[in-house]
């Protein structure tokens, strides 16, 4: 019974009859002896949905590189897409470009991190040529690439946004594993100097150095 008090006798061979202590047992004891009527104290607690779907989702180690190209081959897929089906909409390009930021942001390798931020504006870019719009040649698509990036600046920001605190929050991890993995090793280390030393004797005297001995001229 919940918020009821246990008490438990407890007695000591060779005590007098009638002197058997009466202890109060704790009141956080359950069903099962376990503390609370809980889980035991190594069971771990589930884990979300969320975070299972997310694991099983595909996680490369790109380079520098196959991040960048990663990310220009897809916003160049996903602009010629928007050219076709909804005549080079801007919302949808901006829309489709914040989850190609965070993708590239979150499978980039740990020692390429800062090339996350540098990457996604120039896929911007490339992916920006199909739905600008621009005509007259070189000269005119340039233009028009140009005015493209300068109105819809606001989704190249926020895409850089996004990879820049995806990357700062992965480097800031990973530089905490990295001083907890030193940290155990150097405990590993010092248990491991002191075992092998041993103690040395209380009252013993302490060792000196060995005596020299003099040779007769």
């Amino acid at each position: 019974m919940e918020g009821a008090a246990v008490y438990r006798v407890t007695g000591r061979s060779g005590r007098a009859p009638g002197g058997a202590r009466v202890e109060r047992a704790s009141a956080g004891t359950g069903a099962g002896g376990r503390p609370g009527g809980g889980r035991p104290p190594g069971a771990r607690r589930p884990v979300p949905p969320v975070v299972l779907a997310l694991r099983r989702l595909p996680s490369p180690r790109l380079t520098g590189l196959g991040a960048g190209l990663f990310a220009c081959a897809a916003m160049l897929v996903l602009g010629v897409l928007d050219w076709l089906l909804f005549d080079g909409s801007p919302l949808v390009y901006g829309l489709l470009f914040l989850p190609v930021s965070a993708l590239t942001a979150l499978w980039v390798r740990p020692a390429d991190l800062v090339t996350a931020p540098i990457g996604v504006p120039i896929a911007f870019a490339v992916g920006v040529v199909p739905v600008s719009g621009g005509s007259g040649g070189i000269g005119g698509q340039a233009m028009a690439v140009v005015t493209a990036l300068a109105v819809h600046a606001g989704w190249l920001y926020g895409g850089t946004l996004v990879a820049g605190l995806i990357a700062s929050v992965r480097k800031v991890r990973d530089m905490g594993r990295r001083q907890q993995q030193r940290a155990a090793a150097a405990a590993r280390a010092g248990a491991g100097g002191g075992e092998a030393a041993g103690p040395r004797p209380a009252g013993g005297p302490r060792p000196g150095p060995a005596p020299t001995r003099r040779t007769a001229p």
